[in-house]
This record gives C-alpha cells, sequence and structure tokens, in this order.
C-alpha cells in the first residue's frame, strides 16, 4: 500500500505492506444539513435546554457576549449578528451590549483585528473590547482551588453569553462552552492553576467526565455564571457547518457528539508505527503548529512504539518561549515536571511533546537541522520512508501500523 502525507508544498509517501496497515484515519464522511449563518440562526431557533435567548434575556440588564480572540478559528462575523438580532428582538439597547474578546494568555488586538472578527456591523453597533488581566473582580475559587478571577466588564454583566468553537482539545478535552470563561476571560494565576493539571493521564483529547481541567473549567463557569452559549463546529476549511445554543452543559455537549461524528475514529488496536501529518502547508510550517497532530497520534501508539511526524517546519519551531522550553531543558522529563509547577504558554505544548516521549519514541521528517532536531529530545529522519524501514527493522516485518495523513483533525479512540 502507497500512502501519501503532505509534507510542505509536497508529499512524502511510504509503502506499506497491506497486511502491516490497521487503519488509515480520515474524516468520517458528513452530510451538513446547514452552514454559516444559516446554521447559527437554527441553533438559536432551536436551543438546547433552555428558552430562545429573545425569550431568556430582559431589557435594561447590561449583557456581555465573550467571544474568541484572533489566535482562535471562530468566524464570530457569522455568529455575533444573529445574535444581536436575538437580544434587540428582546429589547436590549445597543448601548447595553459589549462584545468581550477573550484574550486567555494571548496578547491584545488591534481595532482592525476586532473589525475582522466580528464583522463591521458589528463592531460598529455595540461596544467591543479585549478582556483585561489587569482589571479583574474575585467571584470565588474551584474545589481545585482555581481563583474566578474575571475581566471586570464580564464579572458586572446581568447576563453573559459564551460564543465558540467545539473541536478536540489535548487536554481540556474539547474546545467551547466554558471555556470563554476560564480561560478566555480569567487571569495568568488562574490559568496557571488550571492548566497545571495536563498531566493528569485524564486530561486528554476527547474526555470530558473525570477530566479534571474540563471539570475545573465548568466549575469555573458556574461560579462566574454563563447564561447562555452559541458554539459551533468547523470543518477542515474552519466554516461553520453545525451550531448549537443553550445551556452551557447541555448545548455543548451536544455538539462535542457532532464533532465525534465527523473526527472520532475508533480503531481496534494500537500500533506499532503510527505515521501522522498535519496535511502540509500551511499547517506544518512549524513545529509548534505540527504538535497538534502529534498529539493525536499519541492515543495510536503502543507503549514503546514511534510515532514518525511528517512535518516540513520550514519556519523552525514557531514559539520563542516553546523553543526555549525546547532547547534549554536537560532532559525531555524536566518539561514534564516544570509544567507543573509552572505552567508557560508554549511551554505547555514542549511539555506535551515531552509527556509522550515518556513512553513512546518520536521520528521527525522535516526541514530542520539532525542537530538541532536531536537537541529538542526527537530523533531526525531524511524522510518518511526511510523513518518507516528504521522502525520495521526494529520492531520486525509484522509491525503493525497506523496512518494519520490529516492528524490534526482526527482522533484515534482506542478501547483496549
Amino acid at each position: 500500500m502507497k500512502l501519501e502525507f503532505g509534507y510542505g508544498k509536497g508529499v512524502q509517501t511510504v509503502e506499506v505492506p497491506d497486511k502491516n496497515v490497521i487503519d488509515v484515519l480520515v474524516s468520517n464522511p458528513m452530510e451538513h444539513e446547514r452552514r454559516g449563518e444559516e446554521a447559527v440562526k437554527y441553533a438559536l431557533e432551536h436551543p438546547i435546554g433552555a428558552e430562545k435567548l429573545r425569550d431568556t434575556v430582559k431589557p435594561g440588564q447590561k449583557v456581555v457576549i465573550i467571544t474568541s480572540d484572533i489566535s482562535r478559528p471562530l468566524p464570530s462575523y457569522d455568529v455575533v449578528p444573529s445574535v444581536l438580532d436575538e437580544l434587540y428582538a428582546a429589547g436590549v439597547a445597543k448601548e447595553d451590549i459589549t462584545v468581550v474578546f477573550g484574550l486567555g494568555s494571548h496578547r491584545a488586538q488591534t481595532e482592525e483585528e476586532m473589525i475582522h472578527l466580528v464583522g463591521e456591523r458589528a463592531y460598529n453597533e455595540v461596544k467591543c473590547v479585549d478582556s483585561d488581566v489587569n482589571d479583574c473582580i474575585h467571584m470565588g475559587e474551584t474545589a481545585h482551588g482555581t481563583p474566578v478571577d474575571i475581566t471586570r466588564v464580564v464579572a458586572e454583566a446581568d447576563f453573559r453569553i459564551c460564543l465558540g468553537n467545539v473541536e478536540f482539545h489535548y487536554f481540556a478535552g474539547y474546545s467551547g462552552g466554558a471555556k470563554a470563561i476560564m480561560p478566555g476571560v480569567s487571569t495568568p494565576a488562574a490559568i496557571q492553576v488550571n492548566h497545571s493539571m495536563m498531566v493528569s493521564n485524564d486530561a486528554c483529547a476527547g474526555k470530558l467526565e473525570g477530566n479534571p481541567i474540563r471539570e475545573d473549567i465548568e466549575e469555573a463557569g458556574r461560579i462566574c455564571g454563563i447564561h447562555y452559549i452559541v458554539n459551533a463546529v468547523l470543518d477542515e476549511h474552519k466554516k461553520i457547518v453545525y451550531c448549537v445554543a443553550g445551556d452551557s452543559v447541555k448545548a455543548h455537549r451536544d455538539a462535542c457528539a457532532y464533532l465525534d461524528k465527523m473526527y472520532r475514529k475508533d480503531i481496534p488496536e494500537k500500533a506499532d508505527i503510527v505515521i501522522v501529518s498535519q496535511g502540509g502547508a500551511p499547517k506544518d510550517a512549524n513545529l509548534y503548529q505540527t504538535q497538534k497532530a502529534l498529539d493525536n497520534a499519541k492515543h495510536a501508539v503502543k507503549d514503546g512504539g514511534t510515532i514518525i511526524v511528517v512535518g516540513a517546519c520550514n519556519e523552525g519551531l514557531g514559539s520563542k518561549k516553546f523553543e526555549e522550553w525546547l532547547t534549554q531543558s536537560e532532559t525531555s522529563h524536566d518539561m514534564v515536571v516544570r509544567i507543573g509547577k509552572d505552567f508557560q504558554l508554549g511551554g505547555h505544548k514542549a511539555a506535551a511533546i515531552a509527556m509522550i516521549l515518556e513512553y513512546a519514541n518520536i521520528d521527525l521528517v522535516s526541514e530542520m537541522e539532525d542537530d538541532f532536531v536531536r537537541s529538542i529530545f526527537l530523533n531526525p529522519q531524511p524522510s518518511a520512508q526511510k523513518a518507516y524501514d528504521d522502525c520495521v527493522a526494529k520492531y520486525g516485518p509484522d509491525a503493525k501500523v497506523i496512518a494519520m495523513p490529516f492528524g490534526g483533525a482526527t482522533l484515534p479512540i482506542c478501547s483496549k
């Protein structure tokens, strides 16, 4: 069997005997009934676990719409206008509505970025602001000890609407839901406590129940108070193909189930060798982006097995903090220890790679220098075929293989 993996603007091919291939994981074929704004409007007309938004919010209330910042893929311009129409239908004045961009640990945004995110209509009709970690109100503390310190405009609102997109998240289980609150409009100290739990085996993609980070996020949401959510599921082109509205947990779970139908891949067993790619440019421009595919691949590899990561990484590592953690650690295990004490954005992805190295080998096919790749604890390979051949020499001619040509979008799940 000839397997193909996107690599920059080209392709890497690997010849693998058919008998060795457990599966080639691609997204499940789906017929989506509605897309874009149509899906959003349908969700608002058919809320889950709640009344319609127009029947829930009251005139005179101060309303905040918390949405994603420029680093997230949610097309807020397809969501916010329909939410505004619902609020206007309820009699809420434009002057009482504020759109808040949840920055989490990210930088402040430019006016042009804000306009791009919500669209000119929304930007011109209502106030739009970034969350502010320097102006927060303490609203309580979760059972895990996470302070619920929320940016003032959100904390003081009478009605909170959380927007977001639902995708697999490698330690929160799924994005969306109460993540708009934690980490969206929370403080660095709060995010540190919450995200430090990523070292737990239960903090992983596709897991909700028993996931300490997701449970902590939703407890923070309850303490702050989420009155409504509007969450979208996106296709591989980052376009809305499904949308939910209503209760912050019930609606969110519905969106998670839809995402599972699209991208969850049940596998009968784990493999000795997993070959994974982001699908080529621009998704594999650096290792920071390529890490997402690697993290999904970890669910398909046996203990002691090898993940072959095919990613050009022509721009190098892609993050200064990510690079600092990878290059300044004496061992990969040092990063696992560090993240539990000192969560840092960027460093967390380095730690995620280190956590995989605790039980599996990682070969990297990239444009980066071999010595540099070795210095960041990975094994450089000149081609995917050479990497596979070396693995066969190690594991034997009967070594089982799983291929993930679009690893960032597919989540393998093995019940064994």
